[in-house]
């Protein structure tokens, strides 16, 4: 079975069932299915070989992302782009990961002219919704090409997806992506979502769709769920779309989620249809999580994963944040819930060997959802993939209950006058303060101690609080070897794309700013 079919299961139960809305324009089953069927054979038509590598470029739009399933019915391969990246990042991707073809809408035309300029390589450009100079119209791409199957399927070990990384630490890589290895996700996201037969799911698309979000939808199409497509980041926006259309699940990352809890008359919202909130790509504030919980209900699910095992490493279900009808301690709360069924998880030392269970080290995952490889990289491939275990590079445990705990990335460790101290633990007492909306706790160089403790805050809009009180907090709660030495505030942390802090670029800063080479 390829991606396709899970679309094909979603249309079996009724092709005149709703599959997509976008403002006023819903698409069915029938005419999503026939969509991918149409580009499939076009894309055959076109002759630019099996295993080909192309790319979409577009807002959230359910054409854009039914011509993803129409190449994986061609046995094409996709590689997601980010509609918010600069040029830069999408030179670097086209050409490294040897693209082929080009969609793009044409709010993006004249982006895409300079990267015509800086991509040569490619071989056709087809833009979705009416014409650009040098490119195909998508009329004229689909013509004369039959709505039915392919005479083909893809084999599950075959190339889905060539994905690149977040590019939290360095340079982005392409992570490849079988078949297997994204339907093996999506069914971790089903089994741990369950819903009772017959009922109505309706998934909420705020994140790009043919960047990474798209996959998040793949669980409920499968079973015939409704997917609104939300085309702005706007918080106001996202919470009218959760009540119109009374949505039972979506995803948001930490940082977004935040902002929600912020919104005058939050308390007043009626969340009583949603099922999920999926939260993750980034750790969570315990103190927030709690406020969450208690306006939206117990409807909070992490997934923690990465781009090499994407989906989901492991679920902290909702029923998991509770304890004896109560919500539950820090301790639960600040985990990242049970490993999944399908993959196993271990922690291992610097020798590759699996330490005791409660024991702390590098959190190492095999099975169907580990990926291939990265593209053109085979000793970055071999550094990553050992034995058959893919080494995270997150740092963490698993308790006496089974649940893993991420202490930190690796690299974001600092080492301060010998002692070891993870960001995330500063991290989680400074976002207990009621100002702060969001913070990131680094090491930058010092004389003595080789590394000293830094916070960079993001305070909420309006509200006040001086670094001696941040820094008299955490001495309090975790003593003063791990509490920062310094506090700077900050309009707005640098992000990536979906949200994460870049870290990288904070010590890059101040290390600049010490006179230090990054």
């Amino acid at each position: 079975m390829s991606l396709v079919s899970l679309l094909d299961r979603g249309a079996s139960f009724g092709r005149s069932r709703i599959a997509f809305v976008k403002g006023d324009v819903e698409t069915d089953y029938g005419q999503a299915q026939d969509l991918t069927f149409v580009v499939g054979h076009a894309m055959a038509a076109l002759d630019v070989g099996y295993g080909a590598k192309c790319a979409v470029l577009s807002d959230n739009d359910p054409v854009a992302w039914l011509c993803v399933y129409g190449l994986w019915r061609a046995g094409l391969v996709w590689v997601p782009l980010n509609p918010r990246a600069p040029l830069a990042e999408h030179t670097h991707i086209l050409t490294g990961f040897d693209v082929d073809v080009l969609f793009f809408k044409k709010a993006f035309g004249e982006l895409v002219d300079q990267i015509r300029t800086s991509c040569p390589a490619i071989k056709v450009f087809i833009c979705l919704d009416g014409s650009w100079p040098g490119a195909m119209d998508f009329e004229t791409f689909k013509a004369g090409h039959p709505a039915k199957p392919l005479d083909f399927s893809a084999n599950q070990d075959d190339l889905a997806a060539i994905m690149p990384t977040g590019g939290t630490t360095g340079q982005s890589k392409g992570v490849m992506l079988s078949h297997r290895n994204l339907f093996v996700s999506a069914m971790n996201g089903i089994i741990n979502t369950p819903y009772e037969p017959g009922a109505e799911i309706v998934n909420l698309a705020a994140a790009p769709m043919t960047h990474s979000a798209g996959f998040l939808t793949i669980p409920a199409t499968a079973r015939g769920g409704k997917i609104v497509v939300m085309t702005k980041p706007d918080p106001a926006e996202l919470l009218d779309l959760v009540t119109r259309h009374g949505v039972t699940e979506f995803f948001l990352p930490p940082t977004v989620i935040y902002r929600l809890l912020e919104m005058p008359g939050i308390e007043s919202r009626d969340f009583s249809r949603m099922r999920y909130l999926m939260y993750g790509a980034a750790p969570m504030s315990v103190e927030k999580l709690r406020k969450a919980l208690a306006i939206f209900g117990p409807v909070m699910l992490q997934g923690y994963g990465q781009t090499e095992a994407p989906g989901a490493i492991s679920f902290l279900r909702p029923g998991d944040h509770f304890r004896d009808g109560a919500v539950a301690d820090d301790g639960r709360l600040s985990s990242c819930g049970l490993p999944s069924v399908f993959n196993m998880t271990a922690i291992m030392d610097d020798e590759n060997r699996i330490l005791p269970q409660g024991e702390t080290g590098e959190i190492c995952v095999r099975g169907d959802i580990v990926m291939k490889g990265y593209y053109k990289q085979p000793d970055k491939t071999a550094e990553t993939i050992v034995d058959g275990w893919l080494h995270t590079g997150d740092v963490g445990h698993i308790d006496d209950e089974g649940f893993l705990h991420i202490t930190d990335r690796k690299k974001d460790m600092i080492i301060s006058g010998g002692f070891n101290v993870y960001p995330s633990e500063v991290e989680q007492v400074i976002w207990s303060h009621p100002a702060v909306l969001d913070c990131a706790v680094i090491g930058v160089p010092h004389p003595e101690w080789g590394e000293a403790v830094k916070a960079v805050v993001e305070l909420k809009p309006g509200q006040s609080v001086g670094a001696d009180e941040l820094i008299a907090l955490c001495k309090e709660r975790l003593g003063s070897v791990k509490s920062p030495k310094s506090v700077d505030f900050i309009d707005a942390l640098p992000r990536s794309m979906v949200g994460k802090v870049l870290k990288k670029d904070l010590r890059e800063r101040y290390r600049n700013a010490l006179g230090h080479a990054a």
